[in-house]
């Protein structure tokens, strides 16, 4: 085999992304937290880079209500308001209604002061405003303890034998946050400290089960943990009658979560009635006891845009929040010294590079807010049957053709959208759902895929429970409607909305 070296000219056309490109398009992508977290590194790790002071803005306030009390005084004439019967004076009376609305709050504070007083207290009280960031850490809930710590707590106060307490304690680490035991005994005894035996493990796991609350903790499947709480219910409270409801479960449940309900009539020789009554009553139980103790509190979700309506315009407008995202500005004093002669070249080269790091930073926040909110509008303006009628009325809009009206690259648009949510009239949605395919109905008009899901909810709802539709059913009824879609679709947008199947669906 022969290598050989060579060099060779050739043409071509690359893009290459500056770095600065790169970052930018990642602020654009960020969720609002992400920003956030974000925005905190960037203060903590550049000094030219500082928090707008609120000063200013409490400054340049106070300037405005002095200017505006001076042009009051200056301006101010006797108001004439009789009334002699011909409504000559109107303009008297509305001239007066609109001094009220426009200075109301200002009168008020006249009563006790000057307007240069009120002017003064005005800017005083926004120097002095609580901090923002400030007041939603104080306003946050503390976390609350995991479920294995709570759980290693209440052990702690069980009285057992010294090789069953180390036992329990070491099980406790194998209950999930469902509250239970799933692990493979086989796998529980291998990784157990070696003096444990099987018969300490089993004796743990029947102690676990009676001693820790609520009641159902550290069972091995759901039978196991309904039993529990069956059983607690009943030592608590001897005269309640949970016979059928105990039957059910330790014999039939796999028929009841198929609802098979007739099979369990005929083999226990209960009635319809009371199997249902039954089943009633097991809701009441809890399938994931350990979600009682854990911290499961969804996110909060904080939306990019708040969307109303118009009612002078007719159109659906947004605008911004911003989260809890601080202005930003660059500092002053580290623009003075960076532009100073007697400044050396070091310290000038350091402030140099991190004062454009501030300005591009905040030139890169201010365009990812553009570039959102021409987005948004874009989607208002498109969707606007959605916002009028509801998720049925939802059209397909493909992201090229967003991209094409700005005259932007698609994955701009795709990063715009990203993880960022939209609070309508109609709740809070993600602005990745306003972008979906779809399908033509038989009147030529197009719907979105999830619009077509609202409209087999909807069918779904309304059919009747005793005999309800199946999947070949629902095709037919949306074929009514002029929606054309395959009965394997049909079973996928169940699954995809919960919705069981029509065995399951049937009440009896």
């Amino acid at each position: 085999m022969r290598i050989d070296t060579g060099q060779h000219l050739r043409m071509d056309q690359r893009m290459k992304l500056a770095p600065r490109m790169i970052q930018s398009m990642e602020i654009l992508q960020m969720a609002q937290a992400a920003l956030e977290e974000r925005i905190e590194q960037e203060l903590a790790s550049n000094p030219t880079l500082e928090l707008e002071d609120p000063s200013d803005a409490a400054d340049d306030i106070a300037a405005d209500l002095q200017q505006e009390a001076r042009d009051a005084r200056e301006n101010e004439r006797e108001l004439v308001v009789t009334d002699n019967g011909e409504g000559q004076n109107a303009d008297d009376f509305e001239r007066l209604s609109n001094l009220a609305e426009e200075y109301s709050d200002d009168w008020k504070a006249n009563a006790t002061g000057s307007a240069d007083d009120f002017s003064t207290y005005h800017a005083a009280a926004n120097t002095g405003e609580r901090d923002k960031k400030m007041d939603a850490m104080a306003n946050t809930a503390a976390r609350s303890a995991s479920l294995y710590d709570q759980l290693l707590d209440q052990w702690h106060l069980v009285d057992a034998p010294p090789r069953i307490a180390e036992a329990g304690e070491y099980l406790i680490g194998f209950i999930d946050n469902d509250g239970y035991l799933r692990t493979d005994p086989k796998a529980l005894l291998d990784q157990a400290p070696h003096h444990l035996t099987a018969e300490d493990l089993e004796q743990a796991i029947d102690l676990l089960q009676q001693s820790l609350e609520p009641p159902g903790l550290a069972a091995r499947d759901l039978r196991e943990c309904l039993l529990l709480q069956i059983d607690a219910r009943r030592r608590a409270d001897p005269d309640a009658d949970l016979s059928t409801e105990r039957l059910l479960v330790a014999d039939h449940l796999k028929d009841i979560e198929a609802n098979r309900l007739p099979r369990i009539a005929r083999t226990t020789g209960l009635t319809i009635e009371q199997i249902t009554h039954a089943i009633h009553h097991l809701r009441q139980f809890q399938p994931h006891p350990g979600r009682q103790l854990a911290d499961d509190t969804p996110r909060a979700i904080t939306p990019d845009a708040i969307v109303e309506y118009d009612e002078q315009a007719d159109a659906y407008v947004a605008h911004l929040t911003h989260g809890r995202t601080p202005n930003l500005q660059i500092s002053a004093d580290y623009t003075r010294i960076a532009s100073e002669k007697s400044t050396d070249k070091k310290t000038r080269d350091f402030l140099g590079g991190q004062l454009r790091n501030a300005r591009w930073l905040i030139d890169a926040i201010e365009q990812r807010s553009s570039t959102l909110l021409r987005v948004i509008n874009v989607v208002l303006t498109a969707q606007r049957d959605f916002f009028d009628l509801g998720p049925q009325a939802l059209k397909p809009l493909p992201m090229t053709q967003v991209a094409d009206q700005l005259g932007i690259h698609v994955a701009t648009v795709s990063r715009a959208v990203n993880e960022k949510y939209l609070q309508t009239p109609r709740g809070i949605f993600p602005l990745r759902m306003f972008f979906s395919g779809g399908a033509e109905t038989e009147d030529g008009q197009s719907m979105a895929w999830a619009a077509i899901q609202a409209r087999l909810e909807e069918v779904i709802n309304a059919e009747d429970k005793s005999n309800p539709l199946s999947d070949e059913a629902l095709v037919e009824e949306l074929k009514k409607k002029g929606i054309d879609i395959a009965r394997r679709t049909i079973a996928k947008y169940r699954k995809q909305l919960n919705i069981p199947s029509a065995r399951q669906r049937r009440e009896y």
